[in-house]
């Protein structure tokens, strides 16, 4: 084992960056938890929540209506999103069982 000699001074100055850094990299660890997955919704519960068909809802992200965050192949949306177009899909809904009705009595 090799003993290596360093004055005092330097040592406590040593210390104190090293406890810095820990502090720095527990901050930055804790803001990681903090965007964790947990309010975030995948497909299949926004396919339930608008009562939607998962192609439906590709259209919807394709054409920039809903946003979405993809991590590896996984899609998923903020509850707030979901919430901000339910009311154009219950529009869109209207519309076409309207349209549909008015089709039928033709």
């Amino acid at each position: 084992m090799e003993v290596i000699t360093i004055e005092r001074s330097t040592y406590e100055e040593l210390l104190t960056s090293f406890n810095s850094f820990v502090t720095k990299m527990k901050a930055m660890a804790s803001r990681g938890n903090d965007k964790g997955l947990g309010d975030w919704l995948d497909n299949q519960d926004v396919c339930q929540i608008l009562n939607i068909s998962p192609r439906t809802l590709q259209t919807l992200r394709d054409n920039g209506t809903l946003a979405y965050s993809q991590i590896n192949r996984k899609v998923y949306y903020k509850p707030e999103d979901v919430e901000r177009i339910l009311c154009v899909v219950a529009d869109r809904d209207k519309n076409s069982k309207l349209y549909n009705l008015k089709m039928s009595r033709l």
